[in-house]
């Protein structure tokens, strides 16, 4: 517990101070309108094919795609921010979401049931060949592909075109991957699962071991922070007074709370922690499918919960239902902020980068059990040591994706340079 005020206070301060932000823009109605109006005609017909639970989850889907809009809450930049330049800011507010996350998902995940008396059960995996394999082609495409899983819907909301090219890669490589799924979970060396739990301490124990985990990464970033004194990060534009709430921006502190209890919220409704990249195989394979391909006779989609979600409605996908959401959420959110902007013209090599990074990403997250929510976010919440090995591994894969950038047009953080 004792670590919640020391990452708090980590997150408040800067090696370098930054100047005041600006004030943030009029809203732009014709977006906010088209959001508002996508928000409840979709929730209509979640509410009428799937019902009660799956409309509550499109909500939580919205959401988290305020949040993540507002607090402009980065996985990528993160992890890009701590490699080339030694800023630990975001990766400190990592730690303080993942530790409010681990103390809401110890209680139900302890409890065993939720929402109308819904099983619940933790994002736990093996570690193993496909986790190591993955996880390293996921951090290289973040790098080249310019976002993460989340980060991708939220950009793809707020306007960011290129990003839709990041998304199609996504789409197209979680294919290929659950294609090729089998091959990685019976023709390589598989480990065991490993949670934190399974100890004579439960549940308390591995709060205990999480903490003490993340007081270490805290730690880490602290020191690297001192010897390598990083830039501040850039500030965006903040709405005055409660108008805040609405148009943001928020402190990163604030968007990592609302992540946590977003994700125990998800928990406790749907029986599984957050999820994005499973709904991008299901959305590519729907279409092979809708031209003649056999995707059923595929390994990953003959166990009995893929193969219902495949033969089912999209709309009836828990996954689809909250990734739609959080996309119109982020335009909700990036039209009130007034930072709603469409870019038309998109370099060659910028989009390149953003379908081969996407390419990587789907693929990645299909063999690593998960993407930087579903393995990295919901696993260390579940206690999982798979969750960790994940986030470690992508790391090493930024360090090579950060070598690739220039190729495809992009840069990298400089030391006197402030970063976003």
């Amino acid at each position: 517990m004792s670590l919640l005020p020391g990452v708090a206070d980590a997150l408040r301060t800067e090696s370098r101070p930054a100047p005041a932000p600006p004030a943030a823009p009029p809203a732009k109605r014709a977006p906010l309108a088209v959001g508002l109006v996508l928000a409840i005609m979709l929730g209509s017909a979640v509410a009428a094919t799937a019902g009660l639970k799956l409309t509550l989850l499109f909500v939580v889907g919205l959401g988290l795609g305020v949040a993540l809009f507002n607090s402009r809450f980065g996985f990528t930049s993160a992890w890009r921010q701590l490699v080339a330049v030694g800023q630990g800011r975001a990766l400190q507010a990592h730690m303080l979401m993942l530790a409010v996350a681990c103390l809401f998902f110890a209680p139900l995940l302890a409890a065993g049931t939720g929402f109308r008396g819904t099983e619940i059960e933790g994002s736990v995996s093996p570690v193993g060949t496909s986790l190591l394999v993955g996880a390293f082609l996921f951090g290289v495409g973040m790098q080249i592909g310019g976002s993460c899983a989340s980060g991708t819907l939220f950009a793809v909301g707020s306007g960011q075109s290129a990003i839709v090219l990041t998304l199609a890669g996504f789409v197209i490589g979680s294919v290929i991957g659950a294609w090729h799924l089998p091959f990685w979970t019976t023709q390589v060396w598989t480990g065991p699962k490993v949670s934190f739990a399974d100890t004579p301490l439960g549940y308390p124990g591995a709060v205990l071991i999480s903490l003490s985990l993340m007081a270490l990464v805290v730690l880490a970033t602290v020191v690297i922070g001192r010897r390598r004194q990083p830039p501040a990060l850039d500030r965006p534009p903040v709405a005055r007074g409660f108008a805040r709430v609405i148009r943001g921006s928020w402190p990163l502190w604030v968007g990592a709370l609302v992540l946590a209890g977003l994700n125990a919220l998800t928990l406790w409704l749907s029986g599984g922690a957050w999820g994005v990249t499973s709904a991008f195989a299901l959305w590519g394979s729907k279409a092979l499918d809708a031209v003649g391909v056999d995707v059923a006779s595929w390994g990953y989609w003959q166990t009995p919960a893929n193969a219902e979600k495949l033969t089912g409605p999209v709309l009836a996908d828990r996954t689809s239902v909250m990734n739609f959401g959080i996309m119109i959420g982020a335009l909700v959110a990036s039209a009130a902020a007034g930072a709603f902007t469409l870019h038309r013209r998109i370099p060659g090599k910028l989009a390149a980068g953003a379908i081969i990074g996407g390419v990587l990403m789907g693929y990645g997250a299909r063999l690593a059990y998960g993407c930087n929510i579903g393995a990295y976010f919901g696993g260390i919440a579940s206690f999982s040591l798979h969750g960790w090995v994940w986030g470690a591994v992508a790391i090493l894969g930024t360090v090579v994706g950060l070598k690739a950038r220039p190729l495809f047009g992009l840069g990298n953080p400089k030391p006197t340079d402030s970063v976003c």
